[in-house]
Parts: C-alpha cells; structure tokens; sequence
C-alpha cells in the first residue's frame, strides 16, 4: 500500500522551522493534487502548502500553533485511498506493491530529522522551539542553562542563533553570566495601560508582532543617525510626465518615481560599496551583489520589505518590472521567502503619503536606509548665465538613517550628496 509522507518543507535558506498556523483538511479527508492541505508561518513569510499527491489524509501528526523543524514528517497521505488506520501495516504484500521511486522516496524520508515531540515550554513559562530543544539536549545544555540564555527573539524568545552563540561562548569559557553582561540591553518592560470604558482593544496580527519585534531589535542593535537633503527633481518630473505613456505602452508597465530614484541609488551605493554592508560582530560585511529591498504598504496597514536581486545588473526597465511585480506579489500574499530575504539596502517612499521628512528605522541586518519624500512645487533660486534668478521648481527631501557604529557622518553625508547628484542630474535627453 502506498503512502506519501508530507514534510515541513524549506521555505528558504535561513528558514530551520515552521509554526502550523492552520489545518485545512482532517484525518479522513479525500484530496486531489494541489489541494491546500495547511497554512505554516516562519518568521519571513506565511505559506499555504499544497498537497502533491492524490489521497487520503491517514494521519495528522501536529496540531495547529506546533512550530516543527523543517524535514520533519508533518502528515500522511495514503494514496490508494484507503482510510483505515493501519491498514498497510496487515497487508503481506504492502513492500512488494511500493513503487521503486516511492521506496526511494522513503529513504530520503528516513534521513531527515525525526518528529520532535518533548515539550517545548520550560518550568519557567518559557517558550522554546523543536530545533532550540533539539539543539540542547544534542549540545548537553541543562534547563537551567537554557533558562538562563538571553533571547534575541520576538519578547525575549531564544533562537537557533541564540544558543549556537551561547556555545561557541561557552567554548570560550564564558558564563551564561558573562554573556548577559555583554548582550544587547533588553528594551524596558512597558507598564500596564489603564482601559477606560470605551476603549477598543485590537488584538496586534502575527505579522504586527513580528513588525514590532523587528523594529525594537534594529534600535538595540544600531546606534541610528540621520541626515536629510532637499534635492532638485525638475529633471526627472518631465522627463517621466514625456515618456509615462510611451513606457506604459511599450513595457506594459506603469513607470512611477521611484525606479528612476533606486536607479540613482545603485548608482550611489557603487561610489559607496560600504553603505551596502552588514555589521557581524567585530566584522564589516560589504555585500558584493546590490538586493534593493523596498518597504509596501499592505492593505491591512502592515508592512512587508520584498527586495529586487542583484539591482546593480538591472536597467530601467528591469528594475520598474521586478519592482511592480514585488508589490502585486506583497498586496496578493504570493511573496516567496526569497523574496523578503537577503536584502543589502533598503529604500521607503514616504511621499506615497504625500509627507516630506521621515527618519525610518534600519532593516536589520542592513546598516542604512533611505527614505524619499514627497514631490512639491516650490520656489527656488538658480543660476543662469543672466544671474540668480527666482523660478518653480520640483523639490523632494532624501533622508539617510545609518548605523553610526561604521558609518560617520562624512560617509553617510557624501553618499546621500551623491545620490542626490546622480538624481538632479537625470539626462533629459535619454530615449526608452
């Protein structure tokens, strides 16, 4: 009798686990291919996963809110659809009926990481996931040393970083103690807020969590700095109000601002290599490829950072086709975990909301980002070959947030003169 197990799969490079955030389908339950069997939650990105097999759904080995460690067989699917349990296990002629490329199929199963199934939630209240458990009780850590850990997570959770770090510390002969004294400060816990009658209380969506949790990390970790820049867009603004049309026509694509500004941002962050870096302990990281992350705006007023790949080896045209295919993507939530990772720069255009000024926070593990400001008509003074004279012209502010631990503010200045060179310079002349 054949049967298919289903596995938690890989959404990503970075990805070790998932949390089942909702079954589709029961025990029992007759599916087709591609039917969506569960929606899993990592901390990028949620996921439906469909079902790649015809069958029975035999059995459900986690339930709803188990986080698992990716490999780990979550489901079984029988696909002569026959739902009694253990039916296979009473039938002599179960092995002989297994396909070859199923038989093949259960090896590969065999080797990946068997189900984890101990408690994951310690004396002390503490939520620990399968992989940080598995990891312990591999690596010999006690409870107490468990407990004991600083969590860089979402309220103070321990990862699968966390507990790596702590041993390659411990290695070094360094306490638990000796690891808190030197971990980042711990944001102060938030005092209780008196509800008044009347009050609506909104209870904050996994992804607002995740929001949250991600915006208190970047303050502890960068000392932020900004610097802000009016700039000249006259240039641009006509030459995109001449060729709007025609781009539309010959790309069929909307062409907006912002591709023709992250086009002058590659441009920058080539004369500035180490704006496009990380920052890994005593180490600089500068990033060799240019993924441009871009901040959209969801409907349910959350916020996700998809990222164009390898920016530097894009056009115009390129770069308006991967960045209005990212945002249908974002708005539709079809992004893919590749899509939200391994970003070097990330660029927010306040002036969708038409504001000016903003000083957003770094999306770590990036050190800088920028923000572009609203387009406004306003007076201004150029020099001709006649003298000074006053006339209208478009102006936008650029702002820089830099992680002051490696960028001063020489660095984090000439980059944003830079960008704003390349943009009030923009070739009027250029064709499609």
């Amino acid at each position: 009798m054949a049967q298919f197990d289903i596995l938690m799969p890989k959404m990503g490079e970075s990805i070790e686990e998932a949390t089942i955030t909702k079954w589709f389908v029961k025990e029992g339950d007759t599916v087709v291919e591609d039917d969506v069997l569960l929606e899993i939650a990592t901390d990028k990105v949620d996921s439906e996963i469909p079902s790649p097999v015809e069958g029975v759904i035999k059995k459900i080995l986690f339930s709803q809110d188990d986080t698992i460690a990716v490999g780990t067989v979550i489901a079984v699917i029988d696909m002569d659809g026959v739902s009694e349990i253990g039916a296979e296990e009473s039938s002599p002629d179960a092995v002989s009926e297994t396909p070859v490329a199923e038989i093949e199929k259960k090896v590969a199963v065999a080797a990946a990481p068997a189900p984890l199934t101990e408690n994951v939630q310690s004396q002390s209240g503490r939520f620990y996931s399968p992989l940080v458990k598995k990891i312990a009780k591999e690596e010999n850590i006690s409870q107490s040393e468990l407990d004991a850990i600083p969590g860089s997570g979402i309220n103070g959770r321990v990862n699968k970083n966390d507990v790596l770090a702590y041993l390659e510390s411990r290695q070094g002969g360094k306490t638990v103690s000796q690891q808190a004294e030197s971990a980042p400060v711990k944001a102060p816990i938030a005092l209780p807020v008196k509800k008044s009658e009347g009050d609506e209380v909104i209870e904050m969506s996994r992804l607002r969590k995740l929001i949250a949790g991600h915006m208190i990390h970047s303050k502890q970790t960068s000392a932020h700095v900004s610097n802000m820049l009016e700039i000249d867009v006259t240039n641009v603004v006509n030459w995109r109000t001449k060729n709007k049309d025609e781009f539309l026509k010959k790309e069929g694509e909307k062409l907006t601002y912002l591709p023709l500004f992250l086009e002058a941002t590659v441009k920058a962050l080539r004369d500035y290599p180490m704006i496009n870096s990380s920052v890994d302990g005593d180490n600089i990281i500068v990033k060799k490829d240019i993924n441009l992350g871009i901040a959209v705006s969801l409907e349910d007023n959350n916020l996700i950072v998809p990222n164009i790949k390898n920016a530097d080896n894009l056009n115009l045209t390129g770069i308006t086709k991967q960045l209005n295919g990212l945002a249908r993507a974002a708005r539709s939530s079809k992004l893919s975990p590749d899509d939200i990772s391994g970003g070097t720069f990330t660029v927010t255009n306040f002036g969708t909301f038409k504001n000016d000024i903003g000083t957003p926070i770094i999306n770590q593990p990036e050190v800088a980002i920028l923000a572009v400001g609203a387009i406004k008509k306003k007076p201004a003074v150029i020099e001709t070959s006649e003298g000074d004279m006053i006339a209208i012209r478009h102006k936008m502010w650029l702002s820089l947030t830099y992680d002051h631990r490696i960028i001063d503010g020489a660095l984090g200045g000439a980059f944003l003169k830079s960008l704003g060179d390349y943009i009030e310079s923009f070739d009027t002349s250029r064709t499609i």
